[in-house]
């Protein structure tokens, strides 16, 4: 067994699925590309919203927000019919199901420890004839992840994911197209401090810096 000790917390056990290729969004809270097409038309991913909600205003209850997933470039959003359509309505049916769940659970918890879950996004594969999750789950780059004690609607919230990076390079004169700029290491140490902040509220565990 000394021959793994190498590999201990550094490798996983891997087995070959097959991809579901639709990337299975939930949010609970009026943000990012949300906002932006609420704001065009009052609805999102073909989910009507009630008039008058501010940025990042909690929503009436959680709405299933898929998006296709591309080779390449970005992801686009689509309706749960246009989803359907792609991967059958079955299969719709129940990844809607499955990650609502998911995110409601999560939710839950991770506000109970001072952290709000604004939205997610969620991978899952077929494997011997079942659904499964793969991939990221519920981390700070496939989440938005709030402190709740800091929570105020109508406009960008303080946060512990990579928002506070897309920020840095909202700086920049990158086209998002092109390879990025150079990231700072003060930027990186501050991006990984808030990831540890997170994961020490989520979890109750203290760190080593």
């Amino acid at each position: 067994m000394a021959r793994y000790q190498p590999l201990r917390g550094r490798s996983m056990i891997c087995r070959k699925a097959r991809i579901v290729p639709i990337e299975c969004v939930v949010r609970g809270y009026l943000e990012g590309s949300g906002w932006k097409e609420y704001r065009q038309n009052q609805a999102v991913c073909g989910v009507a919203l009630p008039p008058g909600l501010k940025q990042c205003d909690k929503l009436p209850e959680p709405i299933f927000t898929p998006a296709t997933k591309e080779e390449s470039g970005h992801d686009i959003n689509i309706s749960f019919a246009e989803m359907a359509n792609l991967i059958g309505q079955e299969t719709a049916a129940e990844l809607k199901r499955l990650t609502l769940d998911v995110y409601t659970r999560a939710a839950a918890h991770a506000l109970a420890h001072g952290v709000i879950i604004a939205d997610t996004k969620l991978e899952w594969c077929w494997y011997e004839g079942k659904l499964i999750l793969c991939d990221e789950v519920l981390t700070p780059d496939s989440s938005r992840f709030w402190p709740a004690d800091r929570y105020h609607p109508g406009g960008p919230q303080p946060s512990f994911d990579k928002q506070f990076l897309r920020e840095w390079l909202e700086t920049t004169t990158w086209d998002k197209n092109s390879p990025p700029p150079h990231l700072p290491d003060e930027v990186a140490q501050q991006t990984r401090a808030k990831y540890l902040e997170a994961l020490q509220k989520l979890t109750g565990t203290t760190l080593p810096e």
